[in-house]
């Protein structure tokens, strides 16, 4: 079950803003101030324990390929020498059959058809896991240069003896120019497919009233810009002669475009299930409409039991307006689902204190520490103990109880952060020892994570700190080979693995047949499809997302993907690389700097727009971008385009790090919240610590926005320089290291 990330809340502006002061948060300053004296600032926590009181794609044979694979995600004019040299060698290889294939999709992409029928001549016979593309590819060739019949019985000859390889839906959709008896059949065999679509708007837009093609756009375009104005249009005019099956369909993605109101009404016509029964109501508690109260209680009834309505209890429990109904919902998680009861026992001491009862929350917080220890909410809760500590500048306190994450919850999501503060406490107890420890455990526990790389910096590697991360130029070196999928045919594998990203994305559309609940192995291999076509947004989204499946059969899988690089690659993507390492060294900048904070900002999508009105890859403002041209004296420029996007992008990132004389930190934060709110925080900041500042940023989202973009720094830097991936691999079991293995 999935859904596309919500870009537009994601994606902050670029603001100007002159006369920022100068002031800068200095490296790291040791706290002289001396605990306390023990005392508990919240109510009853001193009778607590703090840990509680127990304890495969085609198998690829023949000879090595280290000639084709390294080049197929170069430009076609730039592969162009090396596949020709391969493909004239005059031994049969994989490797050969790889290049003349790359070589004659490339060849007929420029209407070279006679020199593609060349390289594809017999090809089938050495390359048969691509023989129907080999057909495919023929008959294309024999088009480009006008040999109409020869093509016309190529794509017969395809359809009989391909029938059910998605190559056919290309056959079909050339023989249906010809023969529109064709197009029923390609809508009718594979109406997922982009040939099929594209036929359906042709056809919808000779005669729009055409219910059949309106349905499989509703199942199979939902990436379409008008799929919600569609769908209304859809429910408007054929309402009344849609079945259940068709509601679900057209509910779903009206979800997976975020019209929660709207896919709540049509999930209420759908089949009735504990999932749609449950969306019925999550919809309209998204969009704020009446009724949600309703259709969870409906859950809670008629599916008693279900991951569904233990989901819809919790949901009631936020919606209670006073805590003793909330308690009541609680009360019914948390002996029926356990898997939600250490959340509900948490909310509920919360609830407990609110109404008074802070007895009575004690117990509870204790039984949650007791009973559900290793469970995230208990390592949410020992972080706020430590936190109410430390605000009372009882050190030692504070430390003991983040330590107790790190051995009690070792995997939390709090756990990274609760590990480095114990190493930075430890610091200013002058416990130097445990301090080089917890950062280590840091390290290699969450390499992955923003603390690991405060870690790094604190143990004194070459990684950069606050104040010097836009001055080094990290050696980078990318992967020879692209990313193993886990899921499709061997030919739609072979396809991806040779860089023919859009006909193996035509395979996968016809092969995903499990889009509302894919399996692991389904859901990477979206994602890394995604990719490969450019939608890199919902590409990351896909692949990042897999950390979130909760089955532990699920979470066994992914804690094995996350040790192999095509996982990293994949959720660390490098697009425009030679753009943004051009313009990084024209204004003196960090390049993986610079990725990390396109990472961000957009997930590398160019043409992507904010709700704030901010544009492209760096999301700079129109009025932002006006300023920036004005004193690059740039007179045309479009914000879509990548290269005037990271051209101006680039020289504000610039701006920022001057402003606050080279502080990284600092910058980053301007280029979100702007120059006048960071001056703002620092003339009011109470520390010269920077970690302590950066944990103060009162905006929450400028506040995530730095953690995030150095984080992504960290993680760049860490897979794809060899010196800093060699070190974290000495360190970490967890992190993958195959790409650069110790010399």
């Amino acid at each position: 079950m999935w859904k596309r990330w919500n870009q537009k809340k994601l994606l902050g502006p670029i603001l100007i803003g002159l006369g920022a002061t100068s002031f800068l948060v200095g490296g790291l300053v040791s706290l002289t101030t001396k605990p306390g004296d023990g005392s508990s600032p919240i109510a009853n926590f001193t009778q607590l324990s703090p840990f509680g009181n127990k304890p495969q794609p085609p198998e690829r044979t023949g000879m090595p390929t280290p000639m084709v694979s390294p080049v197929v995600s170069q430009p076609p004019k730039q592969r162009a020498e090396t596949l020709r040299k391969v493909a004239k060698t005059s031994s049969p290889s994989l490797d050969r059959s790889r290049a003349r294939y790359v070589l004659a999709s490339d060849l007929v992409s420029e209407g070279r058809g006679q020199e593609a029928l060349e390289q594809l001549q017999d090809l089938e016979q050495d390359y048969p896991v691509l023989a129907a593309q080999i057909l495919l590819k023929r008959a294309q060739a024999q088009e480009a240069i006008d040999q109409k019949k020869e093509a016309v019985e190529t794509c017969q000859k395809l359809v009989q003896q391909y029938g059910q390889d998605p190559a056919t839906a290309e056959a079909l959709h050339l023989l249906g120019k010809q023969n529109p008896k064709y197009w029923d059949q390609l809508l009718q065999q594979f109406p997922a497919h982009p040939r099929a679509i594209e036929v359906a708007k042709t056809q919808l837009a000779k005669n729009p009233k055409q219910l059949p093609l309106l349905l499989l756009l509703a199942r199979y375009d939902l990436e379409s810009k008008d799929y919600p104005d569609r769908m209304e249009k859809l429910v408007k005019e054929f309402g009344s002669q849609l079945q259940p099956a068709d509601w679900e369909a057209i509910a779903f993605g009206l979800w997976e475009n975020q019209k929660y109101d709207k896919a709540a009404a049509a999930y209420a016509r759908s089949p009735q299930t504990a999932l749609t029964t449950y969306r019925a109501a999550r919809g309209l508690h998204l969009s704020s409409k009446p009724g949600a109260r309703q259709r969870y209680e409906a859950v809670v009834k008629n599916y008693a039991g279900s991951p569904e309505a233990g989901l819809a209890l919790t949901r009631l429990a936020q919606l209670a307006e006073k805590p003793q109904e909330k308690i009541a919902y609680l009360d019914q998680v948390i002996p029926a689902y356990p898997d939600r009861a250490p959340q509900a026992l948490k909310e509920k001491a919360e609830a407990l204190e609110k109404s008074g009862s802070g007895e009575t929350a004690t117990q509870i917080r204790q039984t949650l520490l007791d009973q559900f220890s290793s469970s995230e909410a208990a390592a949410e809760l020992r972080w706020e103990v430590a936190q109410q500590y430390r605000k009372s500048n009882n050190i030692p306190l504070a430390k003991q109880w983040t330590e107790a994450i790190a051995t009690a919850n070792p995997k939390s999501e709090i756990a990274a952060k609760a590990g480095f503060w114990s190493g930075k406490w430890a610091m200013q107890l002058g416990q130097k020892d445990q301090a080089v420890m917890s950062f280590q455990r840091v390290l290699k526990d969450h390499p992955e994570t923003y603390y690991a790389w405060r870690s790094a910096t604190l143990l004194g590697w070459n990684v950069g700190d606050f104040n010097n991360v836009r001055q080094l130029t990290p050696t980078v070196k990318r992967p020879k080979v692209r990313t193993e999928l886990t899921a499709g045919s061997p030919a739609l594998q072979e396809l991806y693995h040779i860089g023919q990203d859009w006909d193996a994305w035509s395979y996968w559309q016809v092969e995903f047949r499990n889009r509302v609940q894919p399996s692991m192995e389904e859901q990477f291999t979206d994602g890394v499809m995604r990719l490969g076509v450019g939608d890199n947004l919902d590409g990351i989204f896909m692949v990042s997302n897999l950390r979130d499946r909760d089955k532990p059969e699920d979470q066994q899988k992914y804690q094995s993907l996350r040790k192999n690089p095509s996982y990293w690659h994949a959720l660390y993507p490098f697009p425009y690389m030679e753009r943004i390492e051009a313009w990084a060294k024209d204004r003196q900048l960090n390049p993986m700097l610079v990725t990390a904070l396109i990472r961000q900002e957009s997930r590398f999508e160019a043409k992507i727009e904010s709700s704030a009105g901010a544009l492209g890859l760096m999301q700079v403002m129109p009025d932002t971008a006006k300023y920036i041209a004005s004193q690059i004296k740039l007179k045309e420029y479009k914000l879509e385009n990548p290269e005037d996007n990271i051209k101006l992008g680039t020289w504000y990132l610039d701006y920022t790090h001057e402003e606050y004389q080279g502080n990284t930190m600092l910058a980053v934060a301007s280029y979100n919240a702007g120059p006048g709110a960071v001056s703002d925080w620092l003339a009011k900041s109470k520390t010269q610590d920077p970690d302590e500042f950066v944990e103060a940023i009162p905006y929450d989202e400028t506040r995530g926005y730095v953690k995030s973009v150095l984080g992504n720094y960290w993680n760049y830097l860490r897979l794809y320089n060899p010196e800093i991936s060699q070190k974290v691999a000495q360190v970490s079991p967890d992190h993958p290291n195959k790409e650069f293995p110790a010399q």
